[in-house]
Formats: structure tokens, sequence, C-alpha cells
């Protein structure tokens, strides 16, 4: 910056704490300001644009990383995972990353290659895991492989993605915001019965007659996450619930991720997935699968079982695992989170 160059100034807020987003100026410097992270995780919260990995130790233990194994993360979001497996591997290891944000990829390449990952330990792919099949023909099948089928707090944080109801944005819902159709534009054709069926099918939604009525009904549909909270809430106070009613936030949840998966066809690609994961480990090989609601967890469960009973799998397991309860009270947003294994005849 020259001497005439004018100083930048902070974002103004209220408050003695920023809330919005683009406010927590602190949160997204951490190399000005590493502590403001430090405090604000010791709060419980993660801080903006960044990432807390979950089950770290857990998905380690299952996937047992050995120096020059080859391994695969499916889901690199902000890395957390990627590097705990890559300090674990060696320089003789490598590990393949595949993501498919284009706004997020190339922050965490530059991570992991500042850690000091250089190309000949750590690639990039920006891909969908639902390519498995072509990567590991080219590649090779991995001796670990892991997918984390959660959003990055990152991509929930971050009101332009349109993935959160907490501040106004674009109904967008995209994994890649340069592919496809944003959420509004699939909320604006669907009919009552296919809306109510969506909230059912994707995320379990009790609601959903009452709250796909509603919404058809309306003469021009919400195209921002504010317009869709305030019609679902809307709903919901005539159904009789009180605005503070922990069932209200639950519902916006359930809500917001139907619409996200179909928008991203989540169960289609996680299916295409897990049928490819037998040929792509190698023989004793292992994959470990984070997942946040039922409808990922019955796919995940029947997909090991089916291949444990043909011979695929040596070893699955019995149950899932879920975090412990002080990484749930360190990290509120691990709560939902189950932790599936199997290993590789």
């Amino acid at each position: 910056m020259t001497e005439d160059a004018p100083r930048p100034r902070r974002p103004r807020y209220k408050g003695t704490h920023p809330r919005r987003f683009a406010e927590k100026y602190k949160e997204h410097d951490p190399a000005r300001f590493g502590t403001e992270g430090v405090k604000v995780a010791g709060r419980g919260h993660t801080p903006a644009g960044t990432h807390r990995p979950i089950m770290v130790a857990e998905i380690l233990e299952r996937l047992a990383p050995c120096p020059g194994q080859r391994f695969l993360d499916a889901t690199l979001g902000y890395g957390g995972h990627a590097q705990a497996a890559l300090e674990r591997l060696g320089p003789e290891g490598h590990l393949v990353g595949l993501d498919v944000d284009p706004l997020e990829l190339p922050r965490t390449e530059a991570r992991l290659r500042e850690a000091g990952f250089g190309p000949e330990r750590f690639t990039a792919r920006r891909m969908n895991f639902a390519g498995l099949p072509a990567l590991a023909s080219e590649l090779g099948p991995f001796d670990g492989i892991l997918a984390d089928l959660g959003l990055s707090s990152m991509q929930i944080d971050n009101p332009s993605r349109g993935f959160t109801f907490k501040e106004d944005g674009p109904l967008d819902l995209r994994m890649n915001p340069q592919r496809g159709r944003p959420a509004a534009d699939l909320l604006a054709e669907l009919s009552a019965e296919a809306l109510a069926e969506l909230f059912r099918e994707n995320a379990d939604e009790p609601q959903a007659e009452a709250l796909a009525r509603d919404l058809a009904a309306l003469p021009q549909r919400p195209r921002t996450t504010r317009a869709l909270a305030d019609q679902l809430r809307a709903t919901l106070a005539d159904l009789g619930y009180e605005r503070q009613d922990p069932e209200v936030r639950r519902t916006l949840q359930r809500c917001f991720q139907a619409l996200r998966i179909a928008v991203n066809d989540e169960f289609g690609v996680l299916d295409q997935f897990l049928a490819s994961l037998p040929r792509a480990l190698a023989s004793g090989g292992r994959v470990a699968i984070l997942t946040f609601h039922s409808g990922e967890d019955r796919r995940v469960k029947k997909a090991f079982l089916e291949g444990h009973r043909a011979g695929l799998y040596t070893a699955i397991a019995d149950s899932p695992e879920r975090p412990s309860p002080q990484e749930r009270h360190d990290n509120p947003r691990s709560a939902p989170a189950k932790l599936r294994w199997a290993v590789r005849s």
C-alpha cells in the first residue's frame, strides 16, 4: 500500500461482537488475528470462513493410514481430515483430494501446500466423487478412502452461497455454483404434491404437506433464503407453533436440506459412489464415511451390508460410531454425525 492510498476501513457493526458473516473481519484473517479464532472456537462456534473437521481421531483409527500408502479424500472441504491423513502417510505416501466447489478447492489446496504437502504428496482434483470409477481406472486402487458427506462450515456460513437462513441471500444451495440450477428455480416449478414428496423423501419432514401447499399457493415463490424461511415460519405459525419453538428451527433446517439434496442430486451421486467403492479399494483397503442425516446413513448401511454378504468386504461397522460428548460440546455441528466403515476383502 502506498503512502497516498487510503487505508481500507474495517466493517462496521452494532454491539460489541460482529454478527454477520461479512462483518467478522478478524475471523476471516487468521494470519493477523489468530487469537480471535481461538476465542470463537472456545465459545463452541466455528470461526467464519473455516471448518472444524469432525471425528478425526476415530476416522484415523478406522482407516489406519501407514507410511507409503495411497489415500483418497473424496470430499476435501477445508482439508482437515486430509492433513491429518497426510501426516500419517509420510513423504512416500500420497493423497488425492476431490471437491466440486470451485470457490473453496483452490483455498484448501493453497493451505495444504503452505503446510508442506507438495505435488509429490498431495493432488487436488475438482470433480464429484461419483466419478470414482474413472479415477480408480486412471490411478489404480486406493489403500484408504474417506468421504465426509456434511456441508463445510465455510459454505453454511456464507450467505452468498444460499445454504443458510440466518442471513438473507440468494436461494442457491449448489455445491458448485457454476453448474446446474439454483434451488429457487427448482422451487418455482414444483407442484404442491412434488414439493411435499421432496420434503418427505429428502428430510423426513412431518409437516411436508402443509408447508408444500402454502408454498405452491404463493403467486411468487421465494427466491431468497429469508423469503423461504419467512414463508415456512408463517405456515408453522398457522399450525400453532410459537416462533421460538425449537421445532421451527429444525423444520427450516430440514426443508433447506431437502432442497439442497435435490439441487445437487446428492442421493444419486452417493449411490454411484457406494457402488464403485469395492473396485476402487485395494485388497485390505479401508473406507470410512461420515453421514449427517438418516437418508445418507441408510444408503451407506445398506451398501456395506450388501457388500459384506457378497464377500466384497471382510468387515463392516456393526453400528455407527458417534462423536464423543466432549466433541459435541466443543463443536455442536458434530452432533448429528455418524461414522461407518468397511474393509475390502
